[in-house]
């Protein structure tokens, strides 16, 4: 017998070993195994098994990595897909699908030892009085960590190791599984009657993981879903997680398993909460697995193995728990679908929420796509039947949509002689919120005291010596960072001009930490939080800094993104977005999605309970399209009037985008070498009808971390015919030295 196996090296190549007679039986697709590549010893996957190779002299695995298969052929078919689809090596897409906690050889488990008392077998022997009062310690509590022991009992390990060998105790080392959860405690919560629009959609899931078509047209489209992929268009509010609880209980019933994936870390924690609390007792009870990367390496170990054994049917996290071994796969949810988040920007460059689309056709389960902004590519995929759409377009218990007001900062400037960081109406809006004992979360989407160190006099700008960017300022550190590559360095005192010198170089742009501080002194009483990439460095910041807040010991909560979705706080009524046009003039298509997007998503924040919610968007162009659709929670008005400029341009959902960046430290080199695969690019239009040829052109961000890079968009309807062409490129494609090309299918970042 022979295995095929892929190694941890990206050479493209699969490679055929012999099962040696004393691994027969222990080698199955899915194995981990070492085995000899040259003079070195490599780990791989065995993705074939045959009774013979077409090669001579093959080599013999040298041995198996565990005592089970790691990856299970069903997600071995995913990388495949991955790696075909996404244009990267197959080891790669490979490697992806395994944390690392779990590919490494030697064994992750922790191990502690334990002592007992055995049942005694004849006399009492005689003890002196020091083993007697261990000894008393160990019986009355019948089993201890032996560390624990040696620490109450202060004895040493040769008074115990007596006590063992007169057969009065054993000690034995035993697996000791790492929670990051076992602190918690969890109080168990029953199903919710749901209102009328829950109740039609969760008939349509759960129809439909019944393997029946769904009843459901489109109200766009005549035609039936190619796929069993629900896009459940649900408002901020309107109840969406316990649909999801609902249809994960139905699968279940039926013996399956489920996945769900959040976009952001800061969500993990009551997401999990929710779901622990309803699964941890009843006849489904079962473990809620979570995935994510601030778990620490035998945290990620010893979840990992919880699924791979059975014993937690539900995995919660970010986008790389898509891969979890779960088995048999019932249900996908991807909730909030429309987050960047879920994209990889390092190779294998996946889309979570595509490849869950995949693995749910793979695999037999359905796929439910979640958000109140839903993607242009999900709600365009409703529209030509590909997708099944369910609305949810009201909150629950007839809860109103919190009233956004739009607030015009030209006016306030102009009255204020400057660009102030609150509008009046803001401001007062916050003072009533702290009378009455209500919560309010500001919203900024950058972290920082200030964006940009500038001399008035002369002009500098304080940038990156590495990347195109200005420094931001840090006052609570007192350095200037790049947000890039992270380059420190300290505040001058004056402009490092040798010919200005002028000593009122000033601070321009606002962050975070300055909003943080200017609420403190226009708020002296309240209590102010700040969650932002700078604050949240330890794992359970965010559940700590979010528990607060859902306690009250927080009256204002400043932040970026990370607070803008997904979060639900009854008390917060009063929802602030410092500058909401801040990113509409970034260069990017989408643009003006993410920004509606985002302010939907932060204005939803506010009116989860018993009060009306109140928005204040602060804005310089507030008549812009993405501005005034999000006032008015106007998703199908904002998509319609989008689609226009796209399908004119070619741009998704009308068409798909692969984006080439080759960078290098000589620019000079890199520009030449994106004109030469330009030209290779053209001979590809037989093969690819449809493509368009952008570029090539310096990226947004030309230079990041030392690196100058050029960009090549090819826009096409047939990406997988164009994946196939560009992997044929990039086999053959001669490159000079310091230069590389990475290639991104579906790109959601085109900086």
């Amino acid at each position: 017998m022979i295995a095929r196996v892929s190694l941890e090296i990206a050479l493209r190549k699969e490679f055929d070993y012999l099962i040696p007679t004393e691994l027969a039986g222990q080698i199955d697709v899915g194995s981990r195994v070492q085995v000899p590549f040259g003079p070195r010893k490599i780990l791989g996957v065995v993705t074939a098994v045959a009774e013979e190779s077409g090669h001579a002299n093959l080599k013999p695995i040298l041995k198996v990595i565990g005592s089970q298969t790691l990856v299970t052929p069903k997600v071995l078919k995913l990388a495949r897909w991955i790696g075909e689809y996404y244009c990267c090596a197959p080891e790669t897409a490979l490697k992806s699908v395994l944390p690392e906690a779990v590919r490494k050889e030697k064994e992750g488990w922790k191990k502690e030892r334990l002592i007992r008392v055995l049942q005694l077998i004849g006399e009492f022997p005689k003890l002196t009085a020091r083993q007697q009062e261990v000894w008393h310690i160990i019986e009355e509590r019948r089993e201890m960590l032996l560390p624990e022991l040696l620490k109450v009992s202060k004895a040493t390990i040769s008074v115990v190791r007596k006590l063992e060998d007169l057969k009065l105790v054993e000690i034995t080392s035993e697996i000791s599984e790492r929670d990051p959860y076992a602190k918690e405690t969890i109080l168990a919560s029953q199903p919710i009657v749901l209102n009328p629009t829950q109740a039609v959609a969760l008939k349509e899931i759960k129809t439909a993981m019944d393997g029946q078509k769904p009843e459901t047209r489109n109200p766009t489209s005549d035609l039936r879903p190619l796929t069993s992929t629900f896009l459940l268009h649900g408002v901020t509010g309107s109840g969406k997680t316990e649909i999801y609880l609902q249809a994960i209980a139905h699968a279940l019933e039926q013996g399956k398993g489920a996945i769900v994936l959040v976009p952001e870390i800061s969500l993990t924690p009551q997401t999990v909460e929710r779901f622990k609390a309803r699964f941890s007792s009843g006849k489904l009870q079962t473990l809620v697995a979570v995935l994510h990367s601030h778990l620490s390496a035998g945290e990620r170990h010893d979840e990992w193995h919880k699924i791979r054994d059975g014993r937690a049917r539900i995995v919660i996290g970010a986008r790389s728990a898509i891969f979890a071994p779960v088995e048999p796969l019932g249900l996908v949810i991807v909730d909030e679908e429309h987050e960047s988040t879920y994209k990889q920007e390092e190779s294998p460059r996946y889309h979570a929420r595509d490849v869950a689309v995949m693995r749910g056709q793979m695999e037999g389960a359905v796929v439910v796509l979640g958000s109140a902004t839903p993607s242009m590519e999900s709600f365009y995929n409703c529209q030509r039947g590909k997708f099944t759409l369910l609305n949810l377009l009201e909150r629950v218990d007839n809860q109103k949509m919190p009233h956004v007001r739009v607030v015009d900062m030209r006016q306030a400037m102009f009255k204020e002689k400057g660009p102030p960081l609150f509008s009046p109406q803001l401001k007062e809006a916050i003072h009533k919120r702290l009378d009455r004992g209500e919560q309010t979360i500001l919203f900024l989407n950058r972290r920082g005291y200030s964006t940009s160190l500038q001399c008035p006099k002369c002009g500098y700008v304080a940038n990156c010596p590495n990347c195109s960017v200005s420094l931001t300022y840090h006052r609570i550190e007192q350095k200037l960072s790049c947000h890039i590559c992270g380059h420190n360095e300290k505040v001058p005192s004056v402009c490092p001009e040798p010919k200005c010198k002028n000593p009122a170089i000033r601070f321009a742009g606002t962050g975070t930490q300055k909003v943080e501080e200017v609420l403190a002194k226009l708020f002296p009483k309240a209590r102010i939080k700040r969650m932002d990439a700078d604050t949240m460095k330890r794992k359970d910041d965010y559940r700590h800094v979010l528990g607060d807040f859902r306690a009250g010991k927080i009256d204002i909560l400043v932040g970026t993104q990370m607070i803008a979705k997904g979060l639900h706080f009854p008390n917060v009524t009063l929802v602030g977005i410092i500058y909401a046009d801040s990113a509409l003039h970034q260069p990017d298509f989408r643009a003006g999605e993410r920004t509606f997007q985002l302010l939907t998503q932060v204005a939803g924040r506010a009116g989860r309970g018993d009060v009306e919610g109140e928005v204040f968007v602060q804005a310089f162009t507030p008549f812009h399209p993405a501005i005034q659709y999000a006032r008015r929670h106007d998703f199908v008005g904002f998509y319609e009037q989008e689609t226009e400029f796209r399908a004119q341009l070619k741009y998704p959902p009308f068409a798909r985008v692969a984006l080439l960046t080759l960078k290098g430290r000589n620019e000079d080199k890199v520009k030449f070498s994106a004109e030469h695969l330009k030209r290779e690019l053209e001979k590809t239009a037989a093969e690819v009808k449809d493509l368009i040829v952008s570029g090539p052109s310096p990226a947004p961000l030309l230079r990041a971390e030392n690196f100058y890079r050029y960009q090549i968009m090819l826009r096409t309807r047939a990406m997988s015919r164009l994946s196939q062409a560009l992997a044929k490129i990039t086999a053959t494609l001669t490159l000079p030295d310091e230069v590389t090309l990475a290639v991104d299918i579906d790109p959601v970042n085109l900086s």
